[in-house]
């Protein structure tokens, strides 16, 4: 599967996390401890068949995006991080997206 956005590309983030070239945001850290997240469910989810999903090109702390992925075991994970053109992508939240919020955890449901 592909990027659905070119504003942030879907490839050069996959490679960056695959050579771990991506740090934590506190936020992020504090959540994958709250929500019992591993770093290598983060790196499956992200190299597996993930999508970029949203993109937020004016985000106030910097480009971002929202990536959807599932880990190796199948758990639906939601990563928001920076645009690949910084030396290390920014890990700002991940969390396992609520189904019912999501259709097919890609697209938001309408209120």
């Amino acid at each position: 599967m592909g990027s659905i956005l070119a504003m942030a590309p879907l490839h050069d983030i996959q490679a960056k996390i695959a050579r771990r070239e991506y740090e934590f945001s506190k936020h992020a850290v504090d959540q994958t401890i709250l929500r019992a997240i591993s770093v290598p469910e983060l790196e499956q989810a992200v190299a597996r068949q993930s999508d970029v999903i949203e993109d937020y090109p004016e985000d106030k702390y910097g480009p971002s995006c929202l990536i959807f992925g599932c880990t190796n075991a199948g758990r639906p994970l939601h990563i928001q991080c920076s645009y690949p053109s910084r030396p290390l992508i920014k890990i700002i939240t991940v969390y396992e997206p609520d189904a019912a919020l999501w259709i097919d955890f890609k697209i938001r449901r309408a209120d």
